[in-house]
């Protein structure tokens, strides 16, 4: 009897406790709402105050690029000017601004960095709004935790954003999904996005899962089982929140069948994504005359932005190894390596690459072209016998379809975007390399290097051919097919 009763105490304890518990929940989640709906009102009336009316006084119809990284010069910021241009072109009257965190910089010196680096001109004005606090998305800022970090930081970064002008359509051109439900919930923004490379993927959890050593995986981790069962966890729990917020858009397009792949498997969003390959200057390379190159020919030239994931020490590493088989040949080889500093810890890296080429005594055999026009990079493809690329899962691959456009024989990472999308056959017939490591890079420079002036010429004429199906004005059909759905 005394059990029972006790019971019926308890039961009756944990009924007044969790009833006002439930209530009080119940309470705050509606007042959550109700503040979210608010804010989401309150944004609504300041929509488009950074753009002026329209001559008859109707609020102009605005279409918002967030690139936080526009003057970078990168194939990201290609696609950004490219897609700018096309939807100039299509919907007239609609004003565009960007998102930058380029302040240090002028609107006149960012369109004029993008004819410069691109030879692209826009069709009429494009507003820039300049975020103070780009620094909340920099890498360096989280030594631990770096995703998270970098993703949190963009939402406070995309908060700025979205106070400072709140657009009708909104799309993420640089790959930071957790912007999207700030735009498409509060601002009540119609969401696209043009996704280069997730921000986690797949292949990153099979690293990890494997206890393997990569740029993004330390050596330390690698070592101790737990912590590698800890970081898994971590990605895991990433992936999930980035699979939610991804699912905002409206529209994706991709840029490679291989991120398409990983996108699809996280984003769950089948019935909206298409591949859209991102624009190539094809035409302006195709110029170039696809003559029998005499001592130029021994240069080899790498493009790229000077990024870690990018692996141009394996580059130097390789073409070390090839300088050691080429001893006492009277023409040498020469490695260039061109590519784009966006802050200090790209330049850093560079001066880091610098150091390397001194230890491994090619000083002298390797040079540096940082943030080089578009002219003088034209220049140097023309004369350069290979092309080089040594990112692993590369997402795409824009300057490995320049330097096959140019007439150089491409040797790229067999992965990615360049093993599924560009370096393959055209019509039966090869188009290119692939190589995965110092040895295997070594092995088909000296490769190439030895085939007949005549062979050499028949792989640059079908790479030619293959890439032609780059070239800007398919890029501009695809991504206006895709994004009209934004506009409807």
């Amino acid at each position: 009897m005394v059990e029972l009763e006790l019971g019926i105490y308890v039961c009756g304890l944990l009924y007044s406790l969790v009833i006002p518990a439930l209530i009080l929940s119940g309470v705050l989640c509606l007042c959550l709402l109700l503040l979210l709906h608010g804010l989401r009102l309150w944004l609504q009336r300041r929509k488009n105050q950074l753009i002026p009316p329209k001559q008859d006084g109707k609020r102009p119809y605005v279409v918002a690029f967030f690139h936080p990284y526009c003057n970078a010069g990168g194939g990201g910021e290609r696609v950004l000017w490219c897609a700018l241009r096309a939807l100039q072109k299509k919907y007239k009257d609609v004003s565009y601004i960007v998102y930058t965190g380029d302040t240090d910089a002028t609107a006149e010196n960012i369109l004029e960095g993008a004819y410069r680096r691109f030879n692209i001109r826009l069709n009429q004005p494009v507003k820039f709004v300049f975020l103070r606090r780009r620094y909340l998305v920099e890498a360096s800022l989280y030594p631990h935790f770096t995703l998270l970090g970098q993703s949190l930081g963009s939402v406070f970064l995309g908060w700025e954003a979205l106070m400072k002008c709140v657009p009708d359509i909104y799309i993420d051109s640089m790959g930071y999904a957790f912007t999207l439900p700030l735009f498409k919930y509060l601002g009540g923004c119609q969401i696209g996005s043009y996704v280069h490379y997730p921000t986690i993927s797949t292949d990153m959890l099979s690293v990890v899962r494997n206890q393997n050593a990569r740029f993004n995986n330390a050596a330390i981790i690698t070592k101790i089982p737990l912590l590698s069962k800890l970081k898994l966890a971590y990605y895991y729990l990433f992936a999930s929140i980035y699979g939610l917020v991804g699912s905002c858009s409206d529209v994706v397009m991709v840029n490679s069948s291989w991120t398409l792949n990983h996108i699809l498997s996280l984003w769950r969003c089948s019935d909206r994504t298409n591949i859209v390959y991102p624009p190539c200057d094809v035409q302006a390379f195709l110029d170039i005359p696809l003559c029998q190159k005499s001592t130029v020919e021994q240069t080899i030239v790498s493009v790229s932005q000077f990024r870690p994931e990018k692996d141009h020490a394996l580059q130097i590493r390789a073409f070390a190894k090839l300088l050691e088989r080429t001893v006492g040949q009277q023409l040498l080889p020469k490695l260039i390596l061109i590519g784009g500093c966006r802050n200090q810890d790209d330049e850093q890296r560079v001066n880091a690459l610098k150091r390397l080429c001194q230890e491994l005594g090619i000083e002298n055999r390797v040079e540096f072209k940082v943030n080089i026009p578009f002219e003088e990079l034209k220049k140097h493809l023309a004369d350069a016998a290979i092309g080089l690329h040594t990112m692993w899962n590369e997402h795409f691959g824009i300057g490995v379809v320049e330097c096959m456009a140019a007439g150089t024989i491409i040797l790229a990472h067999n992965s990615g975007g360049p093993k599924l999308d560009i370096v393959v056959p055209y019509e039966g017939n090869i188009t290119g390399f692939l190589a995965e490591n110092e040895d295997s890079y070594a092995d088909a420079m000296a490769y190439i290097f030895s085939l007949s002036p005549m062979r050499r010429l028949e792989i640059r004429q079908n790479a030619r051919q293959s890439v032609k199906r780059f070239a800007d004005q398919e890029f501009e059909e695809t991504f206006l097919l895709s994004a009209e759905q934004l506009f409807k």
